[in-house]
């Protein structure tokens, strides 16, 4: 098994990259930190190319019951390198180099789907694929201006549920096109002259649900294309609902 001790190894070096959006994008990988989201990884047959573990880990083989699964590159790597390469404070010492691979549009729909207009927090985006993934949705859908989905922060907030569901990252009006030609609802939030509570609103058969983005909203140009547009009555002093919350409540009440 190769080991790495230095901070100056090109391919720590490479790995680092994929701190960034533009590393992962010309690599075409990302970084997955933490026991949780590796073993999500491999148990959703990810192509993971290196499995990076901290000295101390190694001996722990109680730990690594599912290493054997791989057939990754296992990689060594001393606490400096762990703490250089993490993206969180308390490191598990555990990464994986995961390829990046293009998802395919799927050709009949049969759940609902959830679109992201702008979301901009990678913990909102994360914890929206989450939810969506709780509730029971085909996909989501990133519109422009949403966060990254490889973000490490993404990731954290998704627990491993990006690889439970289709994440695509598209243009929303071709997707709302798509809907709405196969006799789909699609549902907007906001607080327009054309918005209705939720609460009376049940879908058996699929739809999409739009949110926006966390201080505007969803775009007035995609509220225009929408079937209908619903809002959650306020009933304390808030002002209005983190958007991850929001949109959560909305996919559990509408999806029946």
């Amino acid at each position: 098994m190769e080991r790495i001790e230095s901070l100056k190894n090109q391919k720590v070096k490479d790995w680092k990259k994929l701190q960034t959006r533009k590393g992962r994008k010309k690599a075409q990988q990302y970084i997955l930190e933490g026991f949780h989201l590796v073993e999500e990884a491999v148990k959703a047959g990810e192509e993971i190319t290196h499995l990076l573990i901290r000295e101390d880990i190694l001996q722990d083989s109680l730990k690594l019951n599912w290493v054997n699964q791989l057939s990754a590159e296992c990689i060594e790597i001393t606490d400096s390198v762990a703490r250089d390469m993490a993206d969180t404070e308390t490191s598990q010492g555990v990464f994986a180099v995961v390829n990046i691979t293009e998802k395919m549009i799927p050709q009949e729909i049969h759940s609902p789907y959830l679109f992201l207009d702008a979301v901009q927090d990678p913990g909102n985006v994360g914890t929206l694929i989450r939810s969506a993934d709780a509730a029971g949705f085909e996909g989501v859908v990133l519109g422009e201006g949403s966060a990254d989905l490889y973000n490490a922060k993404t990731l954290r907030a998704a627990q491993g549920s990006h690889l439970h569901l289709p994440v695509y990252q598209a243009d929303l009006k071709e997707w709302i096109k798509r809907f709405q030609t196969e006799g789909r609802p699609v549902f907007g939030t906001a607080l327009d002259d054309r918005a209705v509570p939720y609460n009376g609103e049940k879908q058996i058969e699929p739809f999409a649900l739009i949110v926006g983005n966390e201080g505007s909203g969803v775009s007035s140009e995609l509220l225009l294309l929408t079937d209908k547009n619903l809002y959650i009555p306020i009933k304390g002093q808030a002002e209005s609902l983190n958007v991850a919350i929001a949109a959560s409540i909305l996919m559990f009440s509408l999806y029946a």
